[in-house]
């Protein structure tokens, strides 16, 4: 049976009031309803108007409607007041429809949230989205659990893609309700990567709440939130976040978790491959991990509990000693681990490939011992010894070919091979040679020797003949850097000496060298004079004092294949040789890791070394400037000062010979001369005479005078280049190299020859100077003189007196100082040139000063920053290394599966 408020909300309160009467339409039944209660003494119409309205409502008369529920005053007021409210809507007048929503008051839980539903369609329909948000979200909150109203939130939210609040009302009713639905509803939600940008502690509460539901729901929500953050700016609060929740929780055994198992694996080592810093992983691991052994399935357990105890190892304390106890457990209850030779190899390379990116080269043949550990095919036999034709006749012998002779001073390893190859190993590199004689033949070579080699492929051995260990250096011989790579060590013994002092204290550097290294002892008798049993007794007893495990074995030559047949096969009998070589590459890459830290305190002592160096430098490169400078100063005043003096020497003497030889034109002056014309004669012959005077005798004398200035001028040069030079060799001793060389431009001087010769050979071109057409008053009365008078003889001589007087006594200062002006004119411009050409004669040692300078005040900033970068942010060269550090122990860990307990 329907409720009231069933009734009420869908209109169908008339049929109440008409129940029992069939056959006679409501509005019938009510309209006689009516006019019976009007006939009443008290009538009360409200409940009849009300249901009149329903039936008009419902047989769309919405205005008769409206007409009836405007008249009520009872209880159903409000009821009425909304079903008004729907008519308007109805109408299409959505605004007084609202208007009436909104004033409606009342304490039904039920009507309250019909009116907020009505108005969330009114805003939906009116376009008013924001308030229609607002009214759907106040309808959950307020009342949750009535019909449809999350259903109606969550499609209007879906529909219109607000994924906030369609977030929001997921995890609120899956935390509210523990509904599945509502959980897969936010699955879907992660999976469509609707929330990357959510704060990931926004979801604590319903993954705690679906924790205790479905663990295999719990997983997937778990992973998909995962995929969702990974790679986002929220990736690292997830994993805090997650790692937080699922510290407490426990599920039992009956959940394997494998996608979470995979997870926390790809993400551990997603934060140990370099990306981040050890600081920003701190607080995050140590959960990481203890949660990772706890839900780790047994495809990752080995890994897990590895990478949890090598954690703890580097960062002691981090993590609880319950997990550590778990973790030590996995790895005893673990099988044995096969992978280590790859993972051990593939992280040494990644070791040798971080230290390349930092500038730091380990050197090729390192790189490729270690890479030649990967060859499991055949064992190699270090051979060695103090006797250097003991061991090559053994090779020889064994190989039977004379192959290895003493002239021969680097290590050679021999392997059987299809093709026949060799190559030269340094640690700058690799390349194929042709023989033995194309090798450089130093130390620290190893020659690769490859043929097909029948002794050494019937029995899985590999030969690497090193130099004779002799010497003061004897300890620095290549037999000490090849231990790792060697899996046995056979050291020759000569039977003439027998086990020696100093072979003892060889063997047993090589044996604290290298402690899990087989060794065992080889006595030549071919050459010697007589292998005894006596001394073969003897040899073994010495041996077996110090090396009780050694085996000792006489070999006499080829008759004795047979048995040094049984002695190489009982040298590596059960021998586990991928276990071993598995712990050699580890022994690489911890070597590389030393290495590299010692290379951090190397570099930045270096660093340190080059500033104060550079600095050192800039200060005399600045001193040697300021010496430069004072030298071309002193220079240009020398050179300057030489050629002023010439030029003031020559000057002096044309202001002394001119007036002398302008004077001597007087005697060209006769009483028979014609006066009229005479000082045009004059002027002429003094012209004559000048340039005369200055090509035949003045020139020369310049000539030679310039000629000796050059000369002195190329000394003062070559002094300050012996100077420059002296100053070279001290800045290239410092360089340890000729990196400077303070070279003048000595062309300066092909270029001032080449203006001296143009400005002093050939004819003197000089202006003709006016000398008597000069109208000074004096001249000018005599040349008037002269042709007014002129025709009159007997005024001829007192003419001829005036004139002599006039020119012999006349001054010529102005004229000397014209004519000077007009010779030196080209010199003084050579003149004003010669600071500029001695400029130019030191300017590439001021250059080359420069540049230097330059390039130390560069290169000590550079250092400065580096220097700078490495003290401020030592994680970033630090932390690498540290994390190499971790998966070495990793992979140790992993290795040593099935082993003895750990104890904490």
């Amino acid at each position: 049976m329907m409720s009231i408020d069933k009734k009420l909300i869908s209109k169908r309160y008339y049929e109440t009031l008409i129940e029992g009467i069939e056959n006679v339409h409501p509005i019938q039944i009510l309209g006689n309803m009516y006019l019976d209660e009007q006939q009443e003494e008290v009538s009360e119409l409200s409940f009849i108007r009300f249901a009149q309205g329903e039936v008009y409502f419902h047989n769309r008369d919405y205005e008769a409607a409206i007409f009836k529920w405007e008249n009520i005053s009872n209880e159903l007021e409000p009821w009425a007041k909304k079903n008004m409210a729907d008519a308007y809507f109805e109408l299409a007048l959505l605004s007084t429809a609202e208007d009436i929503y909104k004033l409606i008051q009342t304490d039904s839980d039920v009507l309250k949230t019909e009116v907020l539903l009505q108005l969330f369609r009114i805003y939906v329909a009116r376009g008013k989205l924001d308030l229609a948000v607002e009214k759907i979200k106040e309808a959950v909150s307020f009342n949750p659990d009535y019909r449809n109203v999350t259903e109606i939130a969550k499609e209007f939210f879906e529909e219109h893609q607000d994924w906030k609040n369609a977030i929001e009302l997921a995890v609120n009713e899956s935390v509210r309700t523990g509904d599945l639905a509502w959980f897969d509803t936010l699955l879907s939600y992660v999976e469509q990567e609707r929330m990357k940008k959510t704060e990931p502690n926004y979801f604590n509460e319903a993954l705690v709440e679906l924790f205790k539901l479905d663990l295999a729901k719990f997983e997937r929500l778990s992973g998909a939130f995962w995929n969702n953050y990974r790679n986002g700016d929220l990736y690292i609060s997830w994993i805090k976040e997650f790692n937080q929740i699922l510290l407490y929780l426990e599920s039992g055994n009956d959940h394997t978790w494998r996608d979470l198992s995979a997870l926390y694996n790809d993400t551990y080592f997603e934060f140990i491959n370099g990306k981040y810093l050890i600081r920003e992983l701190a607080h995050l691991i140590p959960n990481h991990l203890a949660n990772w052994v706890k839900i780790t399935d047994s495809k990752y357990a080995l890994i897990a509990a590895a990478s949890t105890l090598a954690w703890s190892e580097i960062f002691t304390n981090s993590i609880d000693p319950s997990t550590l106890n778990t973790a030590e457990n996995i790895v005893n209850r673990s099988a044995r681990y096969h992978d280590g030779l790859d993972d051990g190899f593939k992280l040494f390379e990644s070791v040798i490939s971080w230290a390349k990116i930092n500038g730091i080269e380990i050197g090729k043949r390192f790189e490729w011992m270690v890479h030649e550990l990967l060859d499991l095919r055949a064992s190699n036999v270090l051979i060695t010894g103090v006797d250097g034709n003991s061991k090559s006749n053994f090779i020889n012998a064994v190989l039977e070919e004379n192959v290895m002779n003493e002239s021969i001073s680097s290590t050679v390893m021999f392997k059987d091979d299809e093709f026949i190859e060799m190559k030269e190993i340094t640690d700058e590199g690799i390349r194929a040679i042709s023989d033995f004689s194309d090798a450089e033949n130093i130390t620290q070579t190893m020659i690769l020797c490859k043929k097909p080699i029948s002794f050494l492929y019937e029995h899985e051995i590999a030969f690497i003949d090193t130099p004779p260990i002799t010497g003061l250096n004897r300890f620095k011989n290549d037999a000490f850097q090849y231990l790792q790579l060697a899996d046995s060590l056979l050291f020759v013994l000569n039977p003439d000496t027998s086990f020696t002092e100093e072979e003892l204290e060889i063997v047993v550097k090589i044996r604290d060298q290298a402690s899990e290294l087989p060794i065992h002892f080889l006595l030549n008798g071919m050459g010697a004079n007589e292998l005894t049993q006596e001394i073969f007794d003897n040899t073994v007893s010495r041996v077996n004092t110090y090396f009780p495990k050694s085996k000792v074995f006489a070999y006499s030559g080829h008759d004795d294949q047979y048995a040094l047949s049984s002695f190489l096969k009982a040298m590596n009998n059960s021998r586990e040789l991928e276990e071993e070589r598995i712990a050699k590459v580890q022994h690489y890459v911890r070597k590389t890791i030393k290495y590299l830290l010692e290379r951090r305190v190397e570099i930045e002592n270096g660093y340190i070394e080059s500033i104060k160096w550079n600095e050192n430098l800039v200060t005399k490169i600045n001193g040697a400037t300021h010496q430069l400078s004072d030298l071309e100063e002193e220079k240009t005043r020398i050179i300057k000062r030489s050629f002023t003096k010439i030029k003031d020497d020559i000057k002096q003497g044309l202001f002394e010979d001119i007036p002398k030889i302008l004077g001597s034109c007087s005697e060209l002056i006769t009483e028979d001369s014609e006066f009229a014309k005479i000082h045009i004669k004059l002027n002429d012959e003094m012209n004559h005479r000048i340039s005369k005077h200055i090509e035949e005798a003045v020139m020369p004398r310049f000539e030679r005078a310039i000629n000796h200035w050059i000369v002195e001028a190329n000394n003062e040069f070559e002094q300050g280049q012996g100077f420059l030079n002296e100053m070279s060799k001290g800045f290239n001793d410092l360089y340890e190299e000729d990196k400077l060389v303070l070279a003048c431009d000595f062309r300066v001087l092909d270029d001032w020859r080449r203006d001296a010769d143009r400005m002093t050979r050939g004819s003197v071109q000089l202006e003709k100077v006016n000398i008597l057409n000069r109208f000074s008053p004096s001249q000018f009365l005599l040349k008037s003189a002269g042709k007014l008078l002129g025709a009159l003889q007997q005024n001829n001589a007192m003419l001829h007196n005036k004139y002599k007087q006039f020119v012999e006594n006349e001054d010529y200062s102005g004229v000397a100082d014209t004519i000077s002006n007009q010779f030196f004119h080209g010199f003084e411009l050579f003149e004003k040139a010669l600071d500029r050409d001695i400029s130019m004669f030191f300017s590439h040692p001021l250059a080359e000063l420069k540049a230097a300078m330059d390039e130390s005040l560069k290169e000590i900033e550079e250092h400065k920053e580096s220097l700078n970068e490495m003290r401020t942010n030592p994680e970033t060269y630090r932390d690498p290394i540290t994390l190499f550090q971790l998966k070495l122990l990793q992979i140790e860990w992993m290795t040593s599966a099935g082993e003895g307990a750990y104890q904490y």
